[in-house]
């Protein structure tokens, strides 16, 4: 009986020990048979991404800009095969996510920290996410070797344990690694720098700054280059249309106030802006055709705009350089210009969607190198299209942030014939009780193509 016993208690414990096991067992394949996908949708998108203002809802302030929201019901069927908001990324023929193909994968390409180079190189915005500590080297390596594994929504091989590597691939914390550009030689050209600034934690802090250029004769630039700490949205240099009652040079002026409200006075001075040069990554280096060049006069100023999103639980430094390159005025063979074309008699009634289109016509044969637009917050949609010639009607600019538009520019410029021209093609929805017209308050509202062209 004693044997009998010993047996059957043998027999229960190695069953007992086997249900546990492979009860332990099967949790450990459950959570790689969930998926990859699914670690990446809990373990990065949950955590780093689908947060409120940025890829959690259509609600976001910025889904407008990327059109991306990456919550678990809607993430894999909005990024697999999907194209991406940015034109150049379109451009490039790249998808989102594109399975088997990481280099062709906008994702990976926005999540790496490493090529924030490239991706200012070729327009496609600044580092993912912005504005807070950046991926993992595990983090990434995983969403690559999905990719390359083929972007399963179930399933999947990846190792999970490469998740729990928890070191940044781009330097300790998030700003607390960056190196100054190095200034022109003086013959080459010239430096500005708007120092240090603090942004406080879970802030988005907008200030400008007029500086001096320091030049006591003028200048002829063909060339223009930036560096920026990481978090920066964007950065932009703005001529004044006129030069009287201008900001006092060195003072800092916030575009809102600490309780969030507009200021003022700073909204005020915007009115008078002309964009100069600017971009919306982290390093820029634009370069002008041979022979052309922008001309700054003697003894010059301009108005610094930075914008800077810090999503950490600490404190962060904004910083910005902007090199300036020299082209002798004998070696000059065309002055750019500055584009400011402006739409002032619209009308947006109370409570409708309105689309106001406006076109500007050329006088002489015309190369357009670059353009960005200007609204405020009613502005929902900006297209710019071609007017007249072979291309009429072509859509060549297209930016749904009003806050911070698309600056776009061209390798090939746009070449305009006499009598051809661009429009603007403005999408309003005017939420308030009031009809709302052109003007220079944020109540009011604007339509203007900012860029750079020559006559020839």
């Amino acid at each position: 009986m004693k044997t009998f016993n010993t047996y059957y208690a043998t027999l229960l414990t190695a069953v007992t020990t086997a249900l546990w096991v492979g009860s332990c067992q099967t949790k450990e394949t459950d959570v790689l048979e969930e998926g990859s996908f699914k670690l990446i949708q809990t373990q990065i998108f949950d955590k780093s991404c689908a947060t409120s203002g940025c890829h959690a809802s259509e609600q976001d302030a910025s889904f407008r800009q990327h059109g991306l929201v990456l919550t678990a019901d809607v993430s894999y069927t909005n990024l697999v095969n999907k194209f991406a908001k940015n034109p150049a990324a379109n451009a490039d023929s790249m998808r989102l996510v594109m399975p088997g193909n990481v280099s062709k994968s906008f994702l990976y390409t926005k999540i790496n920290c490493s090529a924030a180079s490239l991706l200012a190189g070729k327009q496609y915005g600044n580092p993912m996410p912005l504005g807070a500590n950046g991926l993992s080297v595990g983090e990434i390596e995983f969403i690559r070797k999905w990719i390359e594994s083929g972007a399963a929504r179930s399933g999947g091989s990846v190792d999970a344990s490469l998740i729990t590597n928890s070191v940044p691939l781009c330097g300790s914390s998030f700003g607390s690694t960056f190196t100054a550009l190095a200034p022109p030689k003086p013959s080459e050209g010239l430096q500005l720098h708007l120092e240090p600034f603090e942004v406080a934690n879970t802030y988005e802090r907008e200030i400008f700054v007029r500086k001096p250029v320091g030049n006591a004769s003028e200048l002829y630039i063909n060339r223009v280059q930036t560096r920026m700490r990481p978090g920066s949205h964007h950065f932009i240099l703005y001529n004044f249309k006129n030069f009287t009652n201008l900001p006092t040079e060195g003072q800092v002026r916030d575009l809102r106030n600490s309780d969030g409200t507009n200021n003022l006075l700073t909204f005020l001075s915007m009115q008078n802006h002309v964009f100069w040069a600017g971009t919306q990554t982290q390093e820029h280096d634009y370069q002008f055709p041979e022979g052309v060049a922008l001309r700054i006069p003697a003894n010059y100023s301009f108005d610094f705009n930075s914008h800077y999103v810090n999503k950490t639980a600490d404190k962060i430094p904004g910083e910005v350089y902007v090199n300036l390159y020299k082209l002798e005025k004998e070696k000059v063979k065309i002055v750019a210009n500055s584009l400011n074309l402006g739409h002032e008699s619209f009308s947006l009634p109370a409570g409708q969607r309105t689309v106001a289109t406006k076109s500007f016509i050329f006088s002489k044969p015309t190369k357009v190198l670059m353009l960005t637009s200007h609204t405020h917050k009613l502005g929902e949609k900006y297209v710019i299209k071609i007017v007249g010639g072979p291309r009429n009607g072509e859509i060549v600019y297209e930016s749904t942030d009003w806050e911070h538009p698309l600056i776009k520019t061209f390798v090939q410029p746009l070449e305009f014939n006499k009598g051809e021209g661009l429009m603007s093609e403005v999408t309003f929805n005017n939420t308030t009780t009031k009809t709302v017209k052109f003007g220079l308050t944020s109540e009011d509202e604007m339509d203007i193509i900012f860029g750079y062209y020559y006559e020839q």
